[in-house]
């Protein structure tokens, strides 16, 4: 089985200048017998008293039968399930924050978070709040957010990331990941597309407002999207072997965030459509969808858009057709070469949809009740959600309204 060696890239040093953080993650499996080898990793700790963090669902696919096998090392346990009973749908928000917060004693020495992305990013925060470890047991490959110290967290309606903690260990049991829901699955792959466009808006901050840039940690990036995009048929068929691929991929692109502390390998111009959307969503008290299926619509559209709008428009900047005065004018004169050749290197829109497709996603905006006026608008407005310099941030401060 040919698999990406996780241990390898945590191992490298860089030697970049940027500030790193600490690879602290003790244990990393993704195998048949994941949940068994948590239990071993508690028993080692000795931990007296743990709370374990779910949803309804997630619960019955892997809460209930981890916790029966905790209880025979005779220690403390305390269950919370995330949500009401009416309402399945959790969101990382200051209602789920407030309800796990609430729901851990002070006496608790670990948490235990059971679930996909959203179970995740809530336990995240709130173990890092309470000055508490976390174990992450996910039942999905679903999301890069794993292994990460990002929490992106609903806050008066608007979405921020706090950098927080990454997971002590990371227990991934294949066989509930092989049967996650297909749309998960796709949504994961979806979430590994994402660094298509995400990578190239990194390197194009680098050379045009001198964002920090590690060559490490694009190549963890870079590695681990290619790994899914060689394997994507074992990944849609969902094969032993795909599925762990993504999965060992999702991780070490969280990975490569945890060490750089920032999340600019992984996120870029259709990260911030996806959250704009997501946002939208909640202001008009409308059902989320999952991020991953967002992420793999926006990315469709800033990979079309980077390849024909902004294409044209840097080689109407080389030929002087759009004249402006900026340092970043300079710096782009002096790497257009290097511009071009980012965008001419991005899989064209129409080959990240025949995959998004391969794989049962959906491709239509309008069937996950995106409006064609909610994508111009994030088109125009989504890139002020974060200070970073992406092709569509450039594109919208210097030269849409030169082109109207």
């Amino acid at each position: 089985m040919e698999e990406l060696n996780l241990d390898e890239w945590i191992s490298r040093d860089c030697q970049c200048g940027n500030p790193h953080f600490d690879m602290t993650i003790e244990q990393i499996v993704i195998e048949r017998s994941a949940l068994k080898e948590a239990v071993l990793f508690l028993e080692t700790k000795n931990y007296q008293k743990l709370t374990i963090v779910a949803d309804r669902n997630t619960y019955e696919v892997a809460g209930r039968s981890f916790l029966q096998a905790v209880k025979q090392l005779k220690i403390l346990t305390e269950t919370c399930l995330v949500g009401y009973e009416n309402d399945s749908e959790v969101i990382a928000d200051e209602k789920s924050i407030v309800q796990v917060m609430t729901s851990v004693s002070a006496n608790t020495e670990i948490i235990i978070a059971i679930g996909a992305g959203t179970i995740h990013d809530i336990v995240r925060f709130v173990s890092y709040k309470m000055g508490k470890p976390f174990l992450s047991i996910p039942t999905a490959p679903s999301v890069d957010g794993f292994t990460s110290m990002g929490a992106p967290i609903i806050v008066n309606g608007n979405k921020k990331t706090y950098q927080t903690q990454a997971p002590i260990a990371v227990f991934a049991e294949l066989d509930i990941l092989m049967e996650a829901p297909k749309k998960m699955i796709a949504a994961g792959f979806g979430d590994m597309l994402g660094k298509t466009t995400s990578l190239a808006d990194w390197q194009f901050g680098h050379l045009i407002d001198e964002e920090p840039f590690c060559p490490l940690v694009f190549q963890m990036t870079e590695q681990a999207l290619e790994k899914c995009l060689i394997h994507f048929q074992k990944i849609a068929n969902r094969e032993e072997e795909g599925i762990k691929i993504l999965m060992q991929s999702l991780i070490l692109s969280g990975l490569a965030m945890l060490r750089f502390g920032q999340s600019h390998p992984a996120s870029g111009a259709e990260h911030h459509l996806s959250h704009y959307w997501e946002m939208d969503f909640i202001k008009k008290q409308k059902r989320q969808v999952l991020h991953g299926e967002k992420v793999s619509i926006s990315t469709c559209l800033i990979s079309k858009f980077y390849q024909t709008t902004i294409k044209t428009a840097l080689i109407e900047l080389k030929k002087g057709s759009i004249q402006f005065s900026d340092k970043r004018m300079e710096r782009l004169k002096i790497n257009e070469e290097k511009i071009l050749d980012i965008l001419m290197k991005m899989p064209a829109s129409i080959q990240i949809q025949e995959m998004v497709r391969g794989l049962g996603g959906e491709l239509n905006p309008q069937s996950l009740g995106i409006s064609e006026e909610l994508i111009e608008s994030s088109l125009q407005n989504a890139h002020l959600l974060r200070e970073r310099s992406t092709f569509l941030s450039f594109y919208n401060q210097f030269i849409r309204n030169q082109k109207a």
